[in-house]
């Protein structure tokens, strides 16, 4: 840990470039020249990314704050092959509400410029074009603002600050009914109710998936019980039926889970705070006390109401009986790992359904393009997916067969399930009695559920803003073999001993906190697990020495870290204090003449 590392190195800013243009910006190109003047933080983010998604939530106060001095630019960095086409990052700049210019980096140009090893990394420039600070992870706002502050003032004593309007100019925006609509939910009465994700509301259609019936929602981003037209939501997803007149809803940003009343319109909050849950917080007790974390779907099984806690790589349960939500499977790290529920790894949970049986819950698991399930016994299991890295569009034995980031999953009568394969804009089918992956349907637009409506199944086709019904097919369609791999590079580090160096500094007027023991954890892992000859496990410094077997040609190390800092007054009794954190899963390939040292900058600047 390098806390003694100079505050303000300054080391030039490379050129932002991106081959897909700039976006909210009016068609001008903009290069760091002309933002000269301006305080910038760049955000390199990709939009499969649920604590990228967090870190555009944390910025908006100081985007909003900061508005005539600071210039926030995304930079899209994508992991997915979905996510370097640039219609793509058009649609997940609306649908997320990216109030700030971006730019389209397909090919990781920019990335690579920045030397950046994990999405989210937070980049700040000063006035005359200086990297003075780099954060990865969330939970950093406070202290890029304080940062913002004091460049404030200092550049405005030099005279090289310059106010006034930014460069962003927002899209027009666009008439249709549903607005990236995340998932549905067949009614009792034959209705579909929708989560209208970007509008922050829910739609009541009628049963032919189209003529509006009722919203549910004001439409305008917030927290709010009340009746129909004065509740407010943040990007709901997830709906579940509890009974003939109650639907539970995933409010994911704000890390809520809702009830709704069908007879009247009445919403109300059943669990969450409100704020997001953070590492060392409470994982269970009455729910309307414990923090939940980007809830992304809800399915109603053995008496309690599942969630897909994608912000943590976890499930959790509601118990609607006695008020109490807890953690049912998952660590929070994040990666593929079967097993007993408590053991087991996710990767953004983003779908869940009841097989027809009741006997398995089926799982989306997002970033490892997996599809999964959970026994009875807790137990969880995977149908299709390797882990982090490997996706693509192959039908065939489960075993080899390939999805890319799908968000919904959908039980058949016949006792196979249907997956919303989001990035490969397609319906797949996976049956367990054959062990068989096939292809349903293609030419979707980034589908993210999909529903049994008697012998038709209707797609919520996010990206086309609708529902679409199709004739569940006698027959898959025949599509071409495709395997990818995550274009990010791997790192070349040396057989035997590597040494990790997790690079965190205190914001400034802040101190480490150790009032209640040590302030930092890192937790180290590796796929495979032979890769780490020793250094593997949790401990509380965030430097370690790792030694790397040199039979194993390549892996990924998994790192956590999480460092935890006060403010640094002996005058107050009650200082504010904050949790900064992040997950890296760092690609690595074993040679000769690889580095023997691997810098992860958490906040701070690597000396």
């Amino acid at each position: 840990m390098n806390d003694s590392a100079p505050r303000r190195a300054r080391v030039r800013a490379p050129e932002l470039i991106g081959k897909g243009g700039w976006l909210n910006t009016g068609g001008k190109q903009y290069t760091l020249a002309d933002l000269r003047g301006r305080i910038v933080v760049l955000d390199f983010w990709t939009f499969c990314c649920v604590n990228c998604l967090h870190v555009l939530d944390e910025l908006r106060e100081l985007e909003e704050k900061h508005r005539d001095t600071l210039v926030i630019i995304g930079v899209h960095s994508p992991k997915f092959v979905h996510e370097a086409e640039h219609q793509a990052v058009v649609d997940a700049v609306e649908r997320y509400g990216v109030e700030h210019p971006v730019l389209d980096d397909p090919e990781l140009a920019t990335w690579k410029q920045y030397a950046v090893r994990a999405w989210p990394t937070l980049v700040v420039i000063d006035p005359e074009g200086y990297v003075v600070a780099q954060h990865a992870g969330e939970g950093h706002a406070h202290a890029i603002e304080k940062l913002v502050e004091e460049l404030e003032a200092e550049h405005e004593a030099k005279g090289t600050l310059r106010r006034g309007d930014g460069p962003y100019v927002p899209p027009e925006p666009e008439p249709t009914t549903l607005r990236f609509p995340g998932k549905a939910l067949l009614l009792p009465s034959g209705n579909f109710l929708v989560s209208d994700t970007t509008r922050h509301q829910l739609v009541e259609l009628e049963a032919d998936g189209e003529t509006v019936v009722r919203r549910i929602g004001g439409g305008s981003r917030g927290l709010a019980d009340g009746e129909a037209g004065s509740a407010l939501f943040s990007e709901p997803q997830g709906l579940a039926l509890l009974d003939d007149t109650t639907v539970v809803v995933a409010d994911t940003v704000n890390h809520a889970l809702r009830r709704l009343d069908l007879s009247t319109g009445e919403v109300t909050t059943v669990a969450g705070t409100g704020r997001q849950w953070m590492q060392g917080e409470p994982t269970e007790g009455a729910a309307r006390e414990v923090s939940l974390s980007s809830p992304w779907d809800v399915a109603h099984w053995q008496g309690k109401v599942w969630i897909a806690m994608a912000g943590v790589h976890q499930l959790w349960a509601w118990d609607p009986a006695a008020g109490t939500v807890e953690v049912t499977a998952g660590t929070t790290n994040e990666g593929l790992v079967d097993g007993p529920g408590r053991e087991a790894w996710f990767a953004q949970p983003s779908g869940l359904a009841v097989s027809t049986d009741g006997a398995r819950l089926w799982l989306a698991d997002s970033e490892t393009s997996a599809l999964r399930w959970v026994e009875k016994d807790g137990a969880v299991r995977t149908a299709v997916g390797t882990g982090l890295f490997d996706f693509g569009h192959r039908d065939g034995e489960a075993g080899q067969a390939l999805l890319q980031h799908p968000l919904g999953v959908t039980p058949l009568p016949d006792g196979s399930v249907a997956v919303s394969d989001t990035y490969n804009h397609a319906l797949r089918r996976f049956d367990p009695a054959t062990g068989e992956v096939t292809t349903l349907a293609t030419d979707l637009r980034e589908p993210s559920d999909a529903v049994l409506a008697g012998e038709d199944i209707v797609v919520v086709e996010s990206a086309r803003h609708r529902l679409t019904r199709l004739r569940l097919p006698e027959e898959a369609v025949r599509v071409e073999s495709v395997a990818h791999r995550t274009q990010r590079a791997a790192t070349e580090v040396a057989p035997g001993r590597l040494e990790l160096d997790v690079i965190f500094q205190a914001p400034a007027g802040q101190k480490l906190d150790t009032r209640y023991g040590p302030s930092t954890r890192l937790l180290v892992s590796s796929t495979p697990p032979e890769l780490l000859r020793a250094g593997a496990g949790a401990d509380t410094g965030l430097t370690r020495v790792l030694e790397l077997d040199p039979e194993v040609p390549e892996g990924v190390l998994h790192v956590s870290a999480m460092a935890a800092s006060c403010d640094d007054d002996p005058a107050n009794e009650y200082p504010a204090c904050h949790v900064h954190q992040q997950d890296w899963g760092v690609p690595v390939r074993l040679t000769a003449d690889g580095a023997t040292r691997l810098p992860l900058v958490l906040a701070g600047l690597d000396a």
